[in-house]
């Protein structure tokens, strides 16, 4: 699961934990600043101190990891967020960006206070990877950034304004678009209706990549896509880490449209064994691994608390 380790590349470069006294900044590597629990280096010094490098302008990206011990408490990232829009001037080559990369250990996801991450993207206009863990509290904005190619959204519930603003968003070299939808016991208000105006008038031209992920509303997602625009347009479908039973699965087995795909990612799941070897036999790759059994009638996304 991809909340159980820390990023170990983000946008095809390596993530490496910035040490003052070790790491030289340069352009093929991603620096990742923590500071969580028994740290003795609180996070806004350890950015101080990157910030110090003379080197610091070759950074191309940066990873905020666990910004405090706190986070579950606090509105931190206010600090946080401010400190890298000032820092805008000594990060002119800045590229890609992760806000808060926290392991389950460090906090949950659904703890994590996020708040207004807008700032950043007027501060960094170059962007072409944003991601961010966290649905409490996150607000994003309208988003405009001409080279944005990537963004993930990760969390245990989503509120729908954050759909909304990434769907109004003006992203025209998108490729990889990827939420975390969750469930309604973590702050999910996201429903089928949100997801409308994705599916059916396609906002992102280039867009390539459409994860609808860890979504309590997966057999929703699966019925509806099948007859939307959006499938003839799209390489690879990720509806993974949901509650995709077999009413999904069968929706999903008689579109055609299914057939133009280069992958079709299904893992965790509630189907049947005979659904599963039913899409595996479809003439693209299709991952169904990570059966969960449902004998009970109760399903669950893999990223909720």
């Amino acid at each position: 699961m991809t909340i159980s380790n820390h990023l170990e590349d983000f946008a095809g470069k390596p993530v490496v934990t910035f040490d003052s006294t070790k790491t030289q900044p340069n352009a093929n590597e991603i620096i990742a600043i923590r500071s969580s629990w028994g740290d003795e280096t609180p996070w806004m010094e350890q950015f101080e101190a990157l910030l110090a490098n003379p080197n610091v302008s070759a950074i191309t990206g940066l990873v905020v990891g666990a910004w405090g011990e706190e986070m579950y408490e606090s509105a931190e990232i206010e600090n946080v967020v401010s400190a890298l829009v000032a820092a805008a001037p000594k990060l002119p080559n800045l590229t890609a960006l992760f806000i808060g990369d926290i392991t389950y250990e460090e906090c949950e996801i659904s703890w994590i206070q996020q708040g207004n991450l807008g700032p950043l993207f007027e501060a960094y206009p170059n962007l072409t990877h944003f991601g961010a863990r966290g649905g409490e509290n996150l607000t994003l904005g309208k988003i405009t950034l001409p080279a944005l190619s990537y963004i993930v959204i990760e969390a245990g519930g989503l509120d729908r304004s954050v759909v909304h603003d990434l769907i109004q968003s003006e992203l025209p070299s998108l490729e990889h678009f990827e939420i975390y939808i969750g469930t309604d016991n973590y702050g999910r208000t996201t429903t089928i209706e949100d997801l409308s105006p994705l599916l059916t008038n396609n906002p992102f031209p280039k867009l390539r990549y459409l994860g609808l992920r860890n979504a309590e509303i997966a057999n929703d997602i699966a019925t509806t896509i099948v007859n939307a625009p959006i499938l003839s347009q799209v390489e690879v479908l990720d509806l993974s880490l949901g509650t995709l039973t077999d009413l999904g699965g069968q929706a999903l087995l008689n579109a055609p449209a299914i057939l133009k795909l280069k992958r079709l990612d299904l893992h965790h799941h509630f189907m049947s064994t005979e659904m599963m070897a039913a899409l595996e036999a479809l003439p693209i790759p299709v991952d169904v691994s990570e059966q969960e059994d449902d004998d009970d009638d109760w399903t669950f996304v893999a990223v909720g608390e």
